[in-house]
C-alpha cells in the first residue's frame, strides 16, 4: 500500500494527481505544514529535509518497503511503478526528464518565490517583487513556446512533465501573470484542468 504524507501545496498537488492519474489505491496523511507537522520527528523519518510531500510504498522495489521524499523523485518512481507517464525510449525520455529538472530548478522556486513577495512578505520589497515577477513571466513565455510547437510539454504526450508543471500555473494570478498572454500555455492549462484525474487529484486535502 501507498501512504502519501502530503499538504495541498503545488508539490503535494503533483504526486495526488500522479496517483489518480495512474489509478493506484494510496492512503493520505494531512502534514499541516502551517502548524508546523513537517518538523515532527516520526516524518522527519520519511523525509529529513522536512518538506512535503513525502511516500512510502509497503510493495516497493524486489518486493520490499521504500521510503521516498523530494516529489520529482516520487513522480519518477511512479511512473517506473506503473509504466506510465514516461516514455520507455531513451530520447523521448530524457525530453522529459529535462522539462522535469526544468521545473524542479526552476517554475517551481521562481513562481514560488514571485507568489511569496506579492501576497505573504510583512514589508513590499520592490526589488523582489519585480524580480521575480518578471522571471515568472520569463517562464511563462518559455513553456508558451514550446507548447506552440507541441501538444504537452514535453512532446506530443502527456507525461509527468506536465502532471509537475500544472499545479504550479494554478496560482498564476498571484504571479502577476495574465494567463490570456499566453495563449498556447492557456489552452494547454485548461485542457489539463479539464481531466477527471487532475480535478480529483487537486481536491485532495483541499477542504
Amino acid at each position: 500500500m501507498i501512504d502519501i504524507y502530503s499538504w495541498p501545496t503545488p508539490n503535494g498537488h503533483k504526486i495526488h494527481i500522479m496517483l489518480e492519474e495512474c489509478g493506484l489505491p494510496y492512503r493520505v496523511h494531512a502534514i499541516n505544514i502551517g502548524r508546523g507537522d513537517q518538523f515532527q520527528p516520526d516524518f522527519l523519518k520519511i523525509s529529513p529535509n522536512n518538506k512535503i510531500p513525502a511516500l512510502t510504498d509497503s510493495e516497493g522495489p524486489d518486493g520490499h518497503p521504500i521510503a521516498l521524499f523530494e516529489s520529482g523523485a516520487i513522480l519518477l518512481y511512479l511512473a517506473s511503478k506503473t509504466g506510465k507517464f514516461l516514455p520507455v525510449g531513451d530520447r523521448a525520455r530524457f525530453e522529459v526528464l529535462q522539462w522535469l529538472m526544468f521545473q524542479m530548478g526552476g517554475v517551481g522556486p521562481m513562481l514560488g518565490q514571485a507568489h511569496h513577495f506579492r501576497m505573504y512578505a510583512p514589508e513590499k520589497i520592490s526589488y523582489a517583487i519585480d524580480r521575480y515577477s518578471n522571471e515568472a513571466k520569463r517562464l511563462y513565455g518559455v513553456i508558451d513556446q514550446q507548447l506552440s510547437r507541441h501538444a504537452f510539454i514535453a512532446g506530443d504526450e502527456y507525461t509527468i512533465a506536465d502532471i509537475a508543471i500544472f499545479p504550479w500555473l494554478r496560482s498564476w494570478e498571484n504571479q502577476g501573470i495574465v494567463l490570456a498572454d499566453y495563449p498556447h500555455l492557456k489552452a494547454w492549462f485548461e485542457g489539463i484542468e479539464a481531466r477527471p484525474a487532475v480535478q480529483r487529484g487537486v481536491k485532495v486535502l483541499a477542504d
